[in-house]
C-alpha cells in the first residue's frame, strides 16, 4: 500500500471517531443532549440537533416543553443543553443578533455537563480567552446587578449575572438544581 493510501486512510479512521465528528450516531448525540438537564426533564425532551448553520433537525421528539441539543464537544460556546420554549426563543433572538430578547416571561436552560464562552459580559464574543463554565443552570430573563446585588463576573461556584449591562442579562446558578 502506497504511502499517501495508508496516511489517507488513518486519517479517515482517525476523523471517524472523533467526537463531534458527522460518524458520530443519532444515540450518542442523544445521550449527550439530555445530559445536560435533570432527569425528571431528560426523559421527555425534544432532542435536536443544530449545524453551523444553524439547522435544526429533530433526533427524538419530546412531550414536555424542554428542547436538548447535544451541541458540538471542543467549540467554544456549543455546548450541550437543555432548554424550555422561552429559553428557546431568547437563544434564537441571540443568534440572530436581535437588539434584544423577545421571550415575554422567564425561561430556564440547564448545562448540567458544564458550558464554555468567549465572554462573560459580551453576548456576541468570537474570540479570546474561553471562560468555563462548570455545571449550571440559568433564568433567562433580565437581571441588573444593582438592584440584585449580585456579581457579574464569571465564578465557579454561587450565582451571577451573564451579560449584565446589556438586554441579553440572564442568571447563571453554578450547582445543580
Amino acid at each position: 500500500m502506497k504511502l499517501c493510501s495508508l496516511s489517507f486512510l488513518l486519517a479517515a479512521l482517525l476523523l471517524a471517531v472523533l467526537p463531534g465528528h458527522a460518524a458520530e450516531t443519532k444515540e450518542a448525540k442523544i445521550r449527550r443532549a439530555l445530559s445536560a438537564a435533570p432527569a425528571n426533564i431528560a426523559k421527555d425532551a425534544k432532542v435536536m440537533d443544530m449545524d453551523e448553520h444553524g439547522n435544526m433537525t429533530l433526533l427524538r421528539d419530546g412531550t414536555n416543553g424542554f428542547t436538548c441539543i447535544p451541541g458540538h464537544p471542543g467549540v467554544v460556546g456549543e455546548d450541550s443543553m437543555c432548554a424550555d420554549g422561552p429559553s428557546m426563543q431568547w437563544m434564537n433572538d441571540l443568534i440572530a443578533h436581535k437588539p434584544k430578547p423577545t421571550n415575554t416571561v422567564p425561561g430556564v436552560i440547564y448545562m448540567l455537563a458544564g458550558g464554555t464562552d468567549w465572554s462573560g459580559s459580551d453576548p456576541f464574543a468570537t474570540s479570546g480567552t474561553p471562560i468555563k463554565e462548570p455545571p449550571h443552570w440559568m433564568i433567562m430573563w433580565p437581571f441588573d446587578p444593582a438592584s440584585s446585588g449580585l456579581p457579574t463576573t464569571p465564578k465557579a461556584t454561587g450565582t451571577w449575572i451573564m451579560y449584565a449591562g446589556t438586554p441579553w442579562a440572564h442568571l447563571m446558578i453554578n450547582q445543580r438544581p
